[in-house]
């Protein structure tokens, strides 16, 4: 049987300490500050990024991994594995999933990308459900058409603090983003797939968790209600340097809802908190391998 080695992006939360204590291969993804790289998790904490990010002078941009980056990356692990299952972020928030397709072409069947469209905690689910096919004796395709055929068994609901990173982000007029604050304002995005949407508007963090955990309840009872009812449904909180709300909103999770497995409370990804910025909360659920 070939050996076969998980692989993913920092994009899914998973750090360089906890890929290699489960086995999992985390290329880091690059960011750009004030035209400077860095590399998550490598040169670039949790702590240092949002430092810059609220800095309105500071300059901060998501980048992609260099083609000679992803290539040495890929040639040192094949050093050790017969082929390599690479599962990066969703292909609707990046181009670094297209990349990845395209480069894989010229090893000849020894990696397989996986268009999974899913992003931080939704896709570092994936990446240890390929784990676990893995050892259940699945190969490499099989754990990519399992992937490609589930990507779409997750939701991401996330409360913004403010609407300023939207704003210099072009996805709301300066106006909007000045009514918002004088209002309060919350917005509530979703993530189902390949894109960031908006999906509520709130006038409190309460309003917005209520919001929250009401768009959740409706997934549970009716998109994802076979997976809830088979037990193959679990939910996670995630956050961008809010930490204390995050274990606080999780602990309100497990009370509404008392059946569903909780996985996980984590950083969202830094690629997303360049665009909604720090203060955010969010909930996922998804459909995972028991």
């Amino acid at each position: 049987m070939a050996k076969t080695a998980i692989v993913t992006d920092s994009n899914s939360g998973i750090t360089q300490r906890e890929g290699k204590e489960a086995g999992i291969f985390v290329l880091p993804m690059p960011f750009l500050i004030n035209d400077t790289s860095y590399f998550e998790d490598i040169n670039l904490t949790q702590e240092e990024f949002y430092v810059h990010l609220r800095d309105a002078a500071a300059n901060v941009s998501t980048s992609q991994p260099s083609i000679g980056d992803l290539l040495d990356f890929w040639n040192d692990i094949l050093k050790e594995y017969d082929e390599i299952v690479h599962i990066p972020m969703s292909s609707g928030l990046s181009q670094s999933c297209a990349t990845a397709t395209a480069l894989a072409k010229d090893f000849g069947g020894k990696i397989h990308v996986v268009n999974n469209q899913r992003i931080s905690v939704t896709l570092k689910e994936s990446v240890f459900d390929a784990l676990k096919l893995r050892d259940q004796g699945k190969t490499a395709v099989e754990i990519k058409d399992y992937l490609e055929q589930t990507r779409l068994d997750s939701s991401i609901y996330i409360a913004l603090d403010t609407m300023k990173y939207l704003k210099k982000g072009g996805r709301v007029t300066p106006a909007a983003a000045a009514i918002g604050s004088i209002l309060k304002i919350k917005p509530v995005l979703q993530i189902q797939g390949e894109k960031l949407d908006k999906f509520a508007l709130a006038r409190s963090l309460p309003k917005a968790k209520e919001t929250m955990k009401e768009a959740i309840r409706k997934d549970i009872s009716t998109r994802f209600k076979g997976y809830a009812e088979a037990e193959e449904l679990c939910l996670s909180v995630a956050h961008t340097d809010s930490f204390k709300e995050a274990e606080s909103f999780a602990e309100e999770l497990k009370e509404s809802f008392p059946k569903i497995p909780f996985r996980f409370c984590d950083p969202l990804s830094l690629s997303i908190a360049c665009h909604i910025g720090p203060g955010a909360l969010a909930v996922t659920c998804a459909r995972y391998v028991k």
